[in-house]
């Protein structure tokens, strides 16, 4: 059974460690988060993170965050975050907590969500799309990963 709750303080050990095992090119231009890097910090607090249960074990995330920080923008939302355990993974938990992150922004009266994707991580763009995102914009070779040139896909989902 899979149950989405919102993340705790103590939730940092083992949110961390589904950031180490899941960390890899195809997901992140940044590099690696070195081991024994805390999750939670000034700018990723539990309030903003919505944690998986499967079958009671901890088994993925999703963070919301502001997007720019002015009265102009408040009424979106970003995604800025998701991570599965890959012992977890292909058992629709991906889905469930984005599915939850879009319900907690729209209680947020958010009417926007957006993320950002890179163009070669056809997984992660294809449970957004089974979520309700489109495309709304791509950046061409925006990065360098692996001595190739990789597109940033920008997508997005109404609440309104």
């Amino acid at each position: 059974m899979i149950t989405i709750r919102t993340a705790r303080a103590g939730d940092d050990a083992v949110l961390a460690e589904i950031d180490e095992r899941t960390w890899t090119p195809a997901v992140s231009p940044a590099p690696a988060p070195p081991p024994g890097t805390p999750f939670f910090d000034d700018g990723t607090r539990p309030e903003n993170v919505l944690v998986a249960e499967h079958d009671g074990v901890v088994a993925g995330y999703v963070r919301l965050d502001e997007g720019f920080g002015i009265p102009a923008h408040r009424h979106v939302l970003v995604l800025g975050g998701l991570a599965v355990a890959p012992d977890r993974q292909g058992q629709g938990i991906a889905r469930q907590l984005v599915d939850a992150a879009v319900a907690e922004a729209r209680q947020r009266g958010a009417r926007k969500v957006t993320l950002r994707v890179l163009g070669h991580n056809t997984a992660a763009r294809r449970v957004y799309e089974r979520c309700g995102f489109v495309v709304e914009g791509v950046l061409r070779g925006e990065f360098r990963i692996g001595g190739a040139d990789v597109d940033d896909v920008l997508m997005a989902r109404s609440l309104a």
